[in-house]
């Protein structure tokens, strides 16, 4: 029954959006996080393909930030399901910041090797598989549920103007402050992106706090066992406490998943896409290198392009008309697989801005109906274990992606790699309309 409210999901009202304060620090976070973030992937994309002119090493580079997201979600889930997800936002914001200042200090200094890149894309990386699912999971917390579309297109016009902004003045910086200047202004971001969560609301809101009124949603025996034996002063039988209840959650979000085949669906449609986002970054910095000849102010155009495109595709996708969404959200999938089999034929800069446009609005507008949906469908004390599950299932997406489109890339040709990831789209796009028509059936409704 819970399914079919997806089918129905209601217009926009941005007054309302914008009149909860708490989302306007909520909005603002995400804008400077991926101001930073965005500038971090991106100058040390260029930075490796410059020292090394491989698109392997490149591509060693996602595999270092996505890698944590195999082990991460499966306590991080529970985690977000469990305490406080603001809090949860400012420590993982908190810690990264700090890594990544001691980071920009070792450039400052002249003594930054390769492997620093990587240990520091792996810690980012190691906060970044639970902090996007947390953050995710945060909306539900502070948005009218009638205005969850609207939401989620304002968190995505939020991140991908920040990464607007990134991909304008990327080149830019690079090239007069060097990777160091581009670390510094990324650690800098994390301390403000936390201040903002601090200041989206007050005091200790727990997840599990609205349970009562929902007794057969979770196991109420399981729940008693493992608070008192977690409460019990002998250790080990504290420890099994919390083993207990971790268990318990997990199991509890496995068993969730299995009854939901419409969010299974939409989750595996939304891993393939975010999936191919990732790793695609491996062909556009190649393709700014070896085919554009335009450098890192090149690479810095064609990521504004993509956060331009991406800031129309969410103001559109709060205005869809039910009726059409859903066949949209399966089309911008289609247009993917379409547009990345063109796109190493273009050598023309203006043309490949316009492409990464249209990549940026077709992966916006699905990515808001998507996560719109399952707002809708997940209960919101399972909402950190759906997107945990989807975190895992792209993970494996994007290190299996990247390795093969460096390798492809470098060892074939970078006609074949992205032909190679338009494949990849085309399946999304198949999945995408499996989920279109589970939406539509009265079966999914009952269920």
């Amino acid at each position: 029954m819970a399914e079919s409210a997806a089918t129905a999901l209601p217009r926009t009202d941005w007054s309302l959006i914008w009149a909860q304060k708490g989302f306007r620090y909520f909005f603002f976070a995400m804008f400077i996080s991926l101001f930073g973030s965005g500038m971090n992937f991106a100058g040390v994309s260029w930075h490796i393909l410059a020292l090394t002119h491989s698109t392997v090493k490149v591509s060693y580079q996602v595999i270092m930030a996505t890698a944590p997201g195999l082990l991460v979600p499966f306590i991080g889930g529970v985690l977000i399901d469990r305490y406080d997800r603001r809090l949860l936002g400012i420590a993982l914001d908190f810690s990264r910041g700090i890594c990544v200042l001691a980071t920009a200090w070792v450039a400052w200094h002249g003594h930054l090797e390769l492997w620093h890149l990587y240990v520091i894309t792996l810690v980012i990386g190691i906060g970044s598989a639970m902090y996007w699912a947390d953050v995710n999971a945060l909306v539900q917390e502070v948005m009218p549920l009638s205005q969850f579309t609207g939401a989620n297109a304002a968190v995505v016009i939020g991140v991908q103007t920040g990464m607007l902004f990134a991909g304008a003045l990327v080149g830019f910086i690079y090239d007069r402050a060097g990777i160091g200047g581009i670390l510094l202004a990324d650690g800098l971001t994390y301390f403000v992106s936390a201040w903002c969560l601090y200041k989206l609301r007050s005091g200790y809101v727990s997840p599990r706090g609205h349970l009562a009124g929902y007794p057969r949603e979770f196991s109420e025996s399981t729940e008693a066992a493992a608070e008192a034996l977690g409460a019990a002063e002998i250790p080990d039988v504290a420890e099994a406490g919390l083993s207990l209840a971790v268990y318990s959650d997990l199991k509890e979000g496995v068993a969730y998943l299995r009854r939901q085949p419409t969010v299974r669906a939409l989750g595996i449609t939304h891993s393939i896409l975010m999936a191919g986002v990732v790793s695609a970054n491996v062909l556009v910095v190649a393709l700014a290198a070896g085919i554009l000849n335009r450098g890192a102010r090149g690479l810095g155009f064609l990521e504004a392009g993509w956060g331009f495109g991406a800031i129309i595709g969410g103001l559109l996708a709060s205005q869809l008309p039910n009726r059409i969404r859903m066949t949209l959200y399966a089309l911008s999938l289609a247009g993917l697989a379409l547009g990345h089999v063109a796109m190493p034929f273009i050598s023309w800069l203006l043309a490949a801005i316009f492409f990464q446009m249209l990549f940026g609005f077709f992966r916006s507008l699905s990515g808001v109906v998507a996560q719109a949906s399952l707002m809708l469908i997940v209960p919101r004390h399972f909402m950190g274990r759906t997107q945990s599950a989807m975190a895992v299932l792209t993970t494996i997406l994007q290190l299996l992606m990247s390795f093969a489109l460096g390798w492809i890339s470098e060892q074939v040709t970078i006609y074949a790699a992205f032909a190679f990831l338009a494949v990849i789209y085309a399946l999304g796009t198949a999945s995408a309309f499996h989920a279109r028509r589970l939406l539509g059936t009265p079966s999914a409704a009952a269920s």
